[in-house]
């Protein structure tokens, strides 16, 4: 199992479900360049290069199957990674691409990077967790996920996220032909019908009262969750045991 972290995160957001699945599989936690404990002198970021941060890892495994687990703007980096990689039996979206087909337009883009350029600071402190965060978020995630934001530029921060936004992920959805599993919480409801008009293979699992980072948030619930998904890709395809 291969954990990919979002936006300004690390492998570190994965250590609660190091200690739940590291029993029973192989578990994998990355820093993609620019976050965390890797390097950070790439010149320009992409959702290409961030799948090949991916494919350096799974390259070094010996390992059969691999499931790419992916949160946030690593969910685009797993579904590229995906394509590349035949050992990859499944894939998991943790709250992220919910609608594949809605597209921000490039003004939107534009200017909300603009602001984490311009006042990162309020736009993490006063903008970002009315997106981010549940009111049932508990706070000690509040404040350590804001001091780990708050530890890049916003220059920085906007150029590792401008990639997610730049990637039309739908034919590329289309390319993926091992099942693809989501996990979402319920602070922005996804459009159900929309993924599996994409995905050869899509069914989602909903968690209650957390916000975008459910791993974190409510840990057992999750983990109980993706548990499920992998049982279920047992049925699928017995490998993956």
């Amino acid at each position: 199992m291969v954990f990919v972290h979002g936006w300004l995160g690390s492998g570190r957001w994965w250590d609660a479900q190091r200690d739940t699945f590291a029993s029973s599989h192989t578990v994998v936690q990355l820093d993609l360049t620019g976050h965390g404990a890797s390097g950070r002198d790439r010149a320009r970021a992409s959702v290409e290069a961030y799948a090949d941060d991916i494919a350096a890892v799974t390259a070094g495994l010996d390992h059969a199957r691999i499931v790419l687990v992916g949160h946030s703007m690593s969910g685009a980096n797993v579904v590229e990674a995906s394509l590349h990689d035949d050992r990859v039996v499944g894939v998991v979206l943790v709250d992220t691409l919910k609608n594949v087909e809605q597209v921000p337009a490039a003004a939107e883009v534009d200017a909300m990077l603009a602001l984490y350029r311009r006042d990162f600071r309020t736009a993490v402190e006063q903008v970002v967790p009315r997106f981010l965060f549940a009111p049932t978020t508990p706070p000690a995630i509040v404040t350590r996920l804001t001091r780990e934001f708050l530890a890049y530029t916003g220059e920085v921060a906007a150029a590792l996220l401008e990639p997610f936004y730049r990637y039309d992920v739908r034919e590329r959805a289309r390319q993926v032909r091992v099942p693809v599993r989501a996990i979402n919480g319920d602070l922005h409801p996804p459009a159900v019908a929309a993924n599996p008009r994409w995905f050869a293979d899509y069914a989602m699992r909903s968690m209650v009262g957390v916000g975008h980072y459910p791993m974190l948030e409510d840990p057992a619930t999750f983990d109980a969750l993706l548990r499920s998904v992998l049982d279920e890709l047992v049925e699928i395809d017995p490998r993956v045991a």
